[in-house]
């Protein structure tokens, strides 16, 4: 992949020049440093100025063969039988502006006699500040490593002859061939399981938040893999030098130089605005590469649309490298093996295991080809892939896709069988999408790939984290998955259709980054979708529903109060049957697990599933005939008293326990709780000491959280002082429930998880601990237990997105609703308990949200005489000293 030979610009080192002030200088060391800064400053002035990275890595690496050229003249090596090499990178003569310059010294011999002046060398370079990599040894030491190490191997494959006698290089490079060590299959397969576990390490795709430009899939370590390879078996240096056509046609190899190039171009600007060796896309870093590279927001974020650039570059890198590991495995592995050859059909056959195209010219005379190819995998369990020339062949024809081949009814039937087909069918959508099909055939799904998202709660691009979605909605039909998802595993395998549902799941994001409501949008793409292929009316109604309220199940479930019997009547009545119902669940619960690995937890499962059995008993029940809330009452009541009645109270004490207690309080807490409460109250007699319960998800009614009950006398500032005690804690408050009593006494209950975002284990001393602390801050009255004060995390400073508020008056609870979405951070809540108690509000509960880097918290409070909240001022005022608070907090 090397281009034409530059030349060392005089203007940027002149050897002549820097020899003399050597000489004539007294101090080599500030020489030398002078040199190399005015180098750097030369080879940035001309990348700002638009010279392509390919030279400029070319250019500097130049520069240093010149000036340790001249070191090493400089000392008086006599006879001596060694060289100066230069290994990895820098022997390809690729410098980047903070690569590592890795050098070898080559010895003919092991004599002790040269240790000093190497000594010397290799401290001087030290001292004048590069990053050196250096290793000293002999021929006989270097084919001995080389043996043992295919990482060294392949550093001496790339070595290059800087000063002294070639003969000794050329004799390591004898002795390591691979007729010697390493056979090109040996070398084949220990290269592909590096390639394999360096991209593992990056959860195997090209779509990481922050990718590696130098090490994720797609990045500039594929394309030197293949060209280690190459050079491995068939003795070329670069991979323009293989066989035209066999491996990379023309437009293949432009592919591949313009994508190194644009690689390039990235990892000298990383190394260039950070200064130092950083190869890794952070979120800061993007924004300034966004702006440097000229792009500005509109419709989507500059950052989004550099990035978006990015990962389409990556993927195909990504995609080149796999056709050519295709070909490489035929030409190294299966050269000298009987293939093994089964016709499927007129147009298909398969051949060890990978189906490939009968002729050269199939897609070109059938073109349906193109997606028959696909069903077939999915039709075929012995496929265990596409072969590579077939590959090319698909990704080469996908233009013959056009709006003739979208309207011929053969192919939208041949989609929908790739969508109802029993294996695979996931895998088969990934291959659609990787060879360019699936955005061909779907012109809108083609405007979503690789687009980003630029937050920390979207873990994917949203075509890769649609394709995840799709692929949970597989998962719940597989036994696998029963033991983590058995509610949705028993939903899914239900559903009459499960086609309507990938359907849903394909297109419930596919309207993002055009501006608007993408759910809006993108129910009418998949209106448009299913009438196109011939969807019932019915049918296209549940899909395009579907896409429209996707968000919708899991707003409710995290953001309303369902243990409110009105909350759960009017979700039933916006879904209206059980199929909805069911398929809104699956869709949900999938599309959750597919947009952050961590934002699934058992406390949201344990939500949406309570939130789908009391919408499931509304519609049994009918809809007409809603839960009256007074029987809702009656019922908890007696539940509790059945309960407690077992453990020797009389109905006398429980009333006079219960007096003090509100009609949300029963309507609100489950009986089981409640008899936990109760039974605690009554046993606790010193009401100046607060009493603190604590149990685990398995003690708890409430399944997968770990629940704290405080009883303790109302008082300012009690909500934020028990939140900062959390916080010291290290434990996050994801559903809270205070409960103001007429006897002066606060009841209040909290839901936490651990750091982890899980349960506290089943371990006594920790709950004691717990249980302790709190009671201990509540407890002291003279002193406020002080607001955790941890570092923000760095990615967290990345998205320093202004607080945002709103407040609403819910006439049927008879409360204000404060909404505050806002970057996460520490200390969140206490600050915000804090401002309730400046503004005299009573908080009565709190659904907490955590979504990646911003928190989305709903409070429900209201003034000090247990009235909503409604002035205009004074909730402006409000809402004011909460975004004034916790965005200087942020910029802090």
């Amino acid at each position: 992949m090397s281009d034409d030979k530059l030349q060392l610009p005089t203007d940027l080192f002149d050897p002549g020049a820097f020899r003399t002030d050597l000489e004539t200088g007294d101090n080599p060391i500030s020489c030398c440093k002078q040199a190399i800064v005015q180098a750097t400053d030369y080879l940035h002035g001309r990348f700002r100025t638009g010279t392509p990275a390919r030279d400029l890595v070319r250019l500097r690496a130049i520069f240093f063969d010149a000036m340790l050229g001249v070191l090493w003249d400089r000392r008086d090596w006599g006879d001596a039988d060694l060289a100066l090499i230069a290994v990895g990178g820098y022997g390809r003569g690729e410098l980047h502006p903070h690569s590592d310059i890795d050098i070898m010294i080559l010895l003919g011999d092991d004599s002790e006699q040269y240790k000093e002046q190497l000594e010397g060398f290799l401290t001087l370079l030290w001292d004048i500040g590069l990053n050196i990599g250096h290793s000293v040894r002999t021929v006989a030491e270097c084919v001995k490593k080389a043996a043992g190490d295919i990482t060294i191997l392949t550093n001496l494959m790339e070595a290059r002859v800087l000063c002294g006698p070639r003969a000794l290089m050329d004799s390591v490079r004898a002795l390591t061939g691979p007729d010697r060590m390493w056979s090109s299959p040996e070398f084949f397969q220990a290269k592909l399981e590096e390639q394999r576990s360096r991209h593992n390490k990056f959860a195997d795709t090209e779509y990481n938040l922050e990718p590696n430009v130098k090490s994720s899939p797609g990045g500039l370590r594929d394309l030197q893999l293949i060209g280690w390879i190459a050079e491995r078996h068939f003795g070329v240096r670069s991979l323009a030098e293989l066989p035209a056509e066999e491996f990379l046609n023309p437009d293949e190899m432009e592919i591949l130089t313009r994508g190194r190039d644009f690689m390039w171009q990235v990892r000298y600007a990383l190394h260039m605005l950070t200064d130092r060796e950083e190869d890794r896309l952070l979120f800061d870093h993007q924004r300034e590469l966004a702006e440097l590279w000229g792009f500005e927001d509109g419709d989507k974020l500059a950052v989004e649309q550099f990035m978006q650039v990015y990962y389409r570059w990556a993927l195909a890198l990504g995609q080149l490298n796999e056709v050519l590991i295709g070909y490489f495995d035929q030409a190294i592995l299966r050269a000298d093996t009987a293939d093994e050859v089964e016709i499927l059909d007129e147009h298909f056959q398969v051949r060890n295991g990978y189906i490939e195209a009968r002729s050269d010219d199939l897609f070109a005379v059938y073109p349906s080809a193109l997606l028959e190819i696909f069903l077939l995998c999915a039709t075929r369990e012995e496929i265990e892939g596409v072969a590579a020339p077939t590959i090319r062949l698909v990704r080469d024809n996908r233009h013959l896709i056009d709006d003739d081949f979208r309207a011929d009814p053969r192919n939208k039937q041949l989609f929908l069988e790739i969508l109802r087909a029993p294996n695979k069918m996931t895998r088969q959508l990934r291959r659609m999408s990787r060879y360019g099909i699936l955005s061909q055939y779907l012109p809108e799904f083609g405007r979503i790939v690789g687009q980003m998202q630029h937050d920390l709660f979207h873990t994917y691009t949203v075509d890769a984290h649609t394709l995840e979605v799709i692929k949970n909605c597989r998962r719940f039909h597989y036994p696998d998955f029963e033991e983590r998802f058995p509610v949705s595993c028993r939903v899914a395998r239900r559903l009459p259709k499960r086609e309507l549902l990938y359907i849903a799941a394909l297109y419930h994001d596919i309207g993002k980054g055009r501006g608007g409501d993408h759910s809006e949008l993108g129910a009418v793409d998949a209106e448009r979708f299913c009438r196109e292929h011939g969807l019932d009316r019915r049918d296209t109604e549940l899909v395009t529903w579907l896409v429209r309220n996707h968000l919708t199940m899991s707003a409710v479930s995290q953001r309303k109060d369902i243990t409110d019997p009105d909350v759960i009547q009017q979700f039933a009545v916006h879904v209206g049957d059980e199929d909805h119902l069911d398929y809104l669940f699956t869709l949900t619960v999938a599309d959750i697990n597919g947009t952050n690995p961590t934002l699934w937890n058992a406390w949201r499962g344990s939500l949406l599933r309570q939130l789908y059995t009391e919408t499931r008993r509304a519609l049994r029940r009918g809809l007409d005939n809603p839960v009256d809330k007074q029987d809702w009452i009656g019922k908890t009541r007696d539940d509790a008293t059945d309960i407690l009645e077992d453990r020797g109270f009389t109905s006398e004490e429980l009333d006079a326990l219960w007096q003090a207690r509100g009609e949300e309080y029963f309507l609100r807490e489950r009986a089981e709780d409640i008899a936990w409460h109760t039974e605690a109250i009554a046993s606790h007699h010193d009401r100046e000491t607060p009493l603190v319960l604590v149990r685990n998800t398995s003690e708890s009614s409430v399944a997968n959280t770990t629940q704290i009950f405080i009883h303790a006398r109302s008082r300012a500032q009690l909500f934020s002082m028990i939140c900062a005690e959390l916080e010291q804690l290290d434990l996050s408050v994801h559903d809270a429930r205070i409960y103001s009593g007429a006897d002066g006494m606060s009841l209040d209950s909290f839901f936490v998880l651990d750091s982890a975002g899980q349960p506290i284990a089943e371990d006594g001393a920790r709950l004691r601990h717990i249980r302790e602390q709190i009671t201990a801050a509540l407890a002291e009255t003279s002193s406020y237990p002080d607001i955790v004060k941890r570092r923000t995390p760095r990615q967290m400073k990345s998205f320093s997105i202004p607080t945002e508020t709103s407040m609403s008056v819910d006439e049927i609870k008879n409360v204000t609703v404060l909404e505050v979405a806002s970057p996460d951070r520490p200390g969140l809540l206490a600050r915000l308990g804090k401002i309730f108690v400046d503004f005299n509000i009573e908080l009565q509960a709190a659904k907490i949200q955590t979504l990646g880097e911003r928190v989305e918290d709903v409070f429900f409070i209201t003034d000090e005489n247990q009235q909503p909240i409604s002035d205009p001022q004074r909730c402006e005022a409000i809402q004011q000293a909460i975004r004034s608070e916790l965005d200087a907090q942020a910029a802090a």
